[in-house]
């Protein structure tokens, strides 16, 4: 099989294409054909040496894939061939608490990820996709679409009435979007484009934020909403928008944290964080249960995923340029 690995972590320069063995299923194993892999901020964080945990040189990258099943090991009974899956993120996190070996098991940051023609993989970590969904469309929902469930779920899930705030138009904020205006939430979004803005509110967003004509834009959301303030911040940023994001949140709302797409690091100012009655909680993408919820909810509600553009196998560096370059709205995909 072909497959792709980052010879070294020193920039996407060092992405290889390789010819190596065909992998072969094991005991409770199921053998994927990998059809499509999504883009991730994460894969291309790794190679840039800006990942907050420490990565391996020499894995297959990328987390997020769409296949068929073309073979399965002894005691697989619940795929069988012509299976179309995908793979969760946390392939040992079934439900309840994070296990130990979460970070051992992050698909190529320790472990290999989906950049190749075939994987071989444990039966409990992949789920079954809707026949609604392409191959692209559904690779795109491991990561991303799993991040914004979980951030609008949780401990005090958004319901018709609340109110959700979404950064920029990157994969995670674009399915929060979706996921906020199917259970009948008002949504308000950030960007710095006029343009990507007029798409943000075709999408469903009933306000949207220039973020780059009012650096103080935490402000003009809590305007917007009265003076109340969101009840939940899908909070990709990280240390250089946290602060506006105290800005915006409602007293006893939530700031679902997820990102650190923003490289300026400020600080945070403690008063504000005390001052503002919210609860922040960190989100780490989301269990196999979590994942087949989503799915569930895709299923029910035909929603579809935004693929902003589908590379080619062969053009797999053009993609992660693509994502480097910050002019996607939605997902990007390679089709394998």
């Amino acid at each position: 099989m072909k497959a792709y690995r980052f010879d070294t972590l020193d920039g996407l320069d060092a992405l290889r294409l390789r010819e190596e063995a065909d992998p072969r299923p094991q005991r409770g194993e199921v053998l994927v054909r990998v059809r499509a892999v999504s883009l991730n901020f994460r894969d291309l964080a790794m190679p840039r040496g800006r990942y907050p945990r420490p990565c391996l040189p020499g894995l297959i990258p990328i987390s997020d894939a769409a296949g068929e099943v073309v073979e399965v090991g002894e005691g697989v009974a619940s795929f069988k061939v012509g299976d179309r899956v995908i793979g969760a993120f946390h392939p040992r996190w079934f439900g309840g608490d994070m296990p130990s070996t979460i970070q051992k098991d992050s698909y190529g940051a320790e472990s290999d990820g989906w950049l190749c023609e075939l994987k071989a993989i444990s039966q409990e970590a992949v789920v079954r996709i809707p026949d609604s969904l392409s191959f692209e469309e559904a690779a795109t929902l491991p990561c991303a679409g799993l991040t914004a469930w979980s951030a609008l779920t949780g401990p005090t899930p958004i319901r018709a009435g609340h109110s959700v705030l979404v950064l920029g138009s990157g994969g995670v904020s674009i399915f929060a979007l979706q996921l906020a205006r199917a259970v009948g939430a008002t949504v308000i979004a950030t960007t710095s484009s006029d343009a990507k803005g007029e798409q943000l509110r075709a999408m469903g967003a009933a306000e949207v934020v220039n973020y780059a004509k009012d650096p103080q834009w935490g402000r003009q959301v809590r305007a917007l909403t009265g003076g109340r303030g969101v009840d939940r911040v899908v909070e990709v940023g990280g240390p250089g928008t946290i602060a506006q994001s105290l800005r915006a949140v409602a007293l006893g709302g939530e700031i679902a944290s997820i990102g650190f797409l923003s490289t300026d690091n400020p600080g945070i100012d403690f008063f504000q964080l005390k001052g503002s009655g919210a609860s922040f909680r960190n989100i780490t993408v989301g269990d196999r249960s979590g994942l087949m919820e989503l799915i569930r909810v895709v299923t029910a509600t035909g929603l579809k995923p935004v693929i902003d553009r589908v590379f080619a196998f062969e053009d797999a560096r053009a993609a992660f340029d693509h994502l480097e370059s910050g002019t996607h709205m939605g997902k990007i995909v390679i089709r394998v």
